[in-house]
């Protein structure tokens, strides 16, 4: 009891004229930088590749540096986030944040590049649960919370939109290391916010950290990305390769028994793939990001390599895509709540899937190809806006209550896995063409293909919701 009260006494009230206006300023700026490091880095690539004078898969590595430990690490933050208090995990997320990316614009090789974005996907994972967990504290009245809960999430609209444009201006006009020096200002900002302003969350009596189940699960997704990156340049029959996708299947399944024992207090309970459309939405998220992330990797190194466009101007191609996630999202919302995820998640992939096959006939430097380009793209980004918060949404309504955290917790994870094996699928695609142009066009038949697969997932996996009658 004492301690209970201890806990009580700690946590900061925000006051009767609610939480301060700056609050979820400071805590979006974080997601913001969590979102925009997963984009900004596609265009500035081919500036790397001449920098360190790497090729394919050193670029893969750049990019997938962020996302394995990203989705190796979102439910550990999680639980970080109840141990030991919301704020406190997001303000050391933000300052760890802000000094790496700072650190990442002063790496002078590539390997150090790439230790320094495993250890930045790390401090990003801090920094989502435990803005939603300030954000519940600071926001106690359902209706209020859910407007604030809203605007936070519009952030992933600005991101993606902001990402490749910004990373394209940076890399032409300062160079590539300014697409890492623009956080450091924004963490500071965002620190300065939420130190100030956020009120402190409870500390919730959580067990202990599933030690066994973080550790496997760290060493499936590595040793899986390794293999496939690494495969082929090395070889399929080389030791390392194999070893790597031999030690996947073990971890794997040490993570699935650990998980077991652990029942209810496991990192991942697997109850909750008892629950109908559970386990189709966690697999659409991870086909959703495949496609996304793939595409924009690939795409971003064709525009420069294979057209010969600027940063900047590969920057702009991706606007018609990025655009449509920063304002359909709320339509997006509306139509669920009518008619359930089912219905719009299906119509999102078939857009996706349908805007990846549709550039591939037109890998050229033509006009025609342009054109094909751009509505291929706008439709992907119209895709991208119905699936994703249709995804959110099945997943909220197909988990009992008392894991509905850690249920958004396991898409957030599967979206970033799927990330990771999007950037280095598709890059053996890219690898095994004999052209730029011959890659680029496999590379959309696979995502297109992939995300096909995601509209038949989502279409008989999820649930439907019949309309409320008036």
């Amino acid at each position: 009891m004492a301690t209970q009260a201890a806990t009580q006494r700690a946590v900061t009230p925000t006051g009767p004229g609610g939480p301060p206006p700056g609050l979820l300023t400071g805590l979006s700026l974080g997601y913001f930088m969590v979102l925009l490091d997963m984009t900004v880095v596609s265009v500035a690539l081919p500036a790397m590749a001449e920098r360190f004078g790497t090729g394919l898969s050193g670029l893969q590595w750049v990019t997938n540096g962020y996302t394995v430990t990203f989705a190796a690490l979102l439910l550990t933050a999680g639980w970080l986030a109840d141990r030991y208090g919301g704020r406190r995990v997001f303000l050391c997320g933000l300052a760890a944040f802000g000094v790496l990316s700072g650190a990442c614009a002063l790496a002078t090789t590539l390997p150090a590049l790439v230790a320094l974005r495993l250890a930045l996907g790390a401090a990003g994972a801090l920094l989502l649960p435990s803005s939603l967990a300030v954000i519940t504290r600071a926001h106690p009245d359902p209706a209020a919370r859910a407007r604030a809960v809203g605007t936070w999430a519009a952030i992933t609209g600005a991101a993606l939109a902001a990402g490749p444009v910004v990373g394209g201006v940076l890399t032409d006009t300062v160079g590539w290391r300014a697409i890492f020096l623009i956080n450091v200002p924004l963490a500071l900002a965002g620190l300065l916010l939420t130190a100030k302003l956020a009120p402190e969350t409870e500390r919730k009596q959580r067990g202990g950290l599933d030690l066994t189940g973080q550790l496997s699960a760290v060493l499936a997704l590595a040793a899986l990305v390794y293999a496939l990156i690494q495969g082929p340049d090395l070889g399929w029959s080389n030791n390392r390769v194999l070893a790597a996708l031999a030690l996947t299947v073990l971890a794997a399944a040490a993570f699935v028994l650990a998980e077991a024992r652990a029942g209810d207090a496991a990192m991942v309970p697997l109850r909750m793939f008892r629950s109908p459309g559970f386990s189709p939405a966690v697999v659409a998220g991870l086909l959703a990001n495949f496609g996304l992330s793939g595409l924009l990797f690939v795409l971003s190194l064709f525009f420069q390599d294979g057209r010969g466009y600027s940063p900047v101007v590969a920057g702009l191609v991706f606007l018609p895509l990025t655009l449509p996630t920063a304002f359909n999202p709320i339509y997006t919302g509306r139509l669920v709540g009518r008619i359930g995820s089912r219905g719009p998640a299906t119509l999102g992939f078939a857009l996706m899937g349908a805007g990846a096959l549709l550039q591939a006939p037109f890998t050229g430097d033509s006009a025609i190809a342009l054109a094909a380009t751009l509505l291929g793209l706008l439709a992907f980004g119209f895709g991208v806006s119905f699936a994703l918060p249709a995804l959110v949404a099945g997943v909220a309504g197909t988990v009992p209550a008392e894991f509905a955290g850690i249920g958004a917790g396991v898409l957030n994870s599967a979206r970033q896995v799927g990330a990771s094996l999007g950037v280095a699928v598709l890059g053996i695609v890219l690898g095994l063409s004999p052209t730029s142009a011959a890659g680029t066009r496999w590379a959309l038949i696979t995502a297109g293909a992939v995300l096909l697969l995601g509209a038949v997932t989502a279409a008989t996996g999820l649930r439907a919701k019949a309309p409320a009658k008036p």
